[in-house]
């Protein structure tokens, strides 16, 4: 059996020192495989988006290790940590951080340009349904729009590894399944390893393995042997 794509061992991570200090990530072990959607779980405060940031490697971690493909996370420097966000990372957050003044093709460009090998932009326009409002600002366009906007945004560079904070917390609920059907559509079309950060507990059956986290701590790890399409979820 292949090593997992995602391989995290003894991940800790706190705040504060003495009686101030909190413990947000508990020593955490998991693996995801190269092109499998995860999904992670658990309420407000359990440690997600923290846990998103160190694989991202926006802040580093305590204690543990962090390996992404061939790349061992925590080990990196931050000129390199910059070249691995660069080369490997998708960002994906709930409020889409556009560009204003540029059009929706120009604010995924801005990110062509950090890939050695970027998607091809028109491709990619047509695939996320976008390619009728590409010369149009971020406020000419629906919330659901500029979301897909900010997932073109991350693909265009050809992540191995797409990582999404609440990706549909900001849309109602057609919104949130045809940005969730994309994300389905994003994984079989280009293969990229998809992690999804939600409150919604629904979201889970579209996902090869579900991750749940309560108090810093990992408390479920499955696979989910009955991956359902998007169309059937319902909430």
């Amino acid at each position: 059996m292949s090593d997992p794509f995602l391989d995290i061992k003894g991940l800790c991570k706190h705040y504060g020192e003495g009686e101030a200090k909190v413990e947000v990530l508990r020593d955490i072990t998991l693996g995801i495989n190269a092109g499998e959607v995860c999904v992670l779980l658990g309420p407000s405060g359990s440690g997600k988006s923290t846990f998103l940031n160190l694989v991202g490697g926006l802040e580093p971690a305590d204690g543990g290790t962090i390996r992404v493909g061939q790349t061992m996370l925590t080990d990196l420097h931050d000129h390199d940590l910059v070249e691995y966000r660069r080369r490997e990372l998708g960002f994906v957050f709930q409020f889409y951080n556009l560009v204003p003044d540029l059009t929706v093709t120009e604010n995924i460009e801005v990110c062509q340009y950090l890939s050695p090998d970027p998607l091809p932009i028109d491709e990619l326009l047509r695939s996320l349904g976008l390619w009728e409002h590409r010369r149009k600002f971020p406020h000419e366009i629906s919330g659901g729009q500029q979301q897909r906007c900010a997932i073109g945004r991350a693909l265009v560079k050809n992540p191995n590894l797409l990582l999404c904070d609440e990706p549909t917390g900001a849309l109602d609920y057609k919104t949130s399944k045809e940005i969730l059907e994309l994300m389905e559509q994003v994984n079989r079309q280009y293969g990229c390893t998809i992690v999804i950060v939600t409150h919604n507990d629904a979201i889970k059956h579209m996902a090869h393995r579900i991750l749940r986290l309560r108090d810093g701590q990992l408390v479920g790890d499955e696979a989910n042997a009955n991956v359902l399409p998007v169309r059937e979820l319902t909430w």
